[in-house]
């Protein structure tokens, strides 16, 4: 991986968001900056970091709704169409703990089974990181603000409320271990 892989994510996610979700376009192009500028705690893994940052919510692409839970949606899109390196499908699946919002939707059976959790803790963290650190329009927020907007923005009473009002302590806890990675490199 390297950049040909950055370059075919960045066009599909284009192609995809850009037309139709011009704001949503605009949050992912914010956590892909982050992932390239977090992507040094990580790596070998910096490609695909961005990879997956740039495509994490290609599943809202209005042609691509199939279930309407975008991480699952996203990551068959990338399986079926692209073919898709398995680690990137499954990475954009359980991004930002979609595995909890699963559940509210039933649909955690399916996200499992299909596209298994990745075993790379710094990984996962870092994605969440980034997803969870940029604000609708691609702008720089903390985690705390970025949850609030969200409950605000769905209502708490929601499925997507109340998965971010579960999923809140754990995406605090991956911030905060990303902050440290990034507070203990060397300057």
């Amino acid at each position: 991986m390297g950049d040909l892989i950055k370059e075919w994510a960045t066009q599909v996610a284009e192609t995809e968001l850009s037309g139709t979700l011009p704001q949503r376009w605009a949050h992912t192009q914010g956590v892909a900056e982050r992932a390239v500028e977090v992507g040094d705690t990580l790596g070998r893994d910096v490609s695909l970091l961005v990879a997956a940052a740039t495509l994490h919510d290609v599943g809202y692409a209005p042609r691509l709704v199939v279930t309407g839970f975008h991480p699952l949606d996203g990551a068959r899109f990338l399986r079926d169409e692209h073919q898709a390196d398995e680690r990137l499908v499954r990475l954009v699946a359980n991004h930002s703990f979609a595995l909890l919002e699963a559940e509210e939707r039933e649909l955690r059976k399916e996200l499992a089974g299909e596209f298994p959790l990745l075993e790379e803790p710094l990984l996962v963290d870092a994605l969440v990181y980034c997803d969870m650190t940029t604000t609708p329009d691609g702008d720089r927020t903390t985690a705390q603000d970025r949850v609030a907007e969200i409950r605000s923005r769905y209502g708490d009473d929601s499925v997507v409320g109340r998965f971010i009002r579960r999923a809140a302590p754990e995406i605090f806890a991956s911030v905060e271990r990303v902050e440290a990675a990034l507070a203990a490199q060397p300057r």
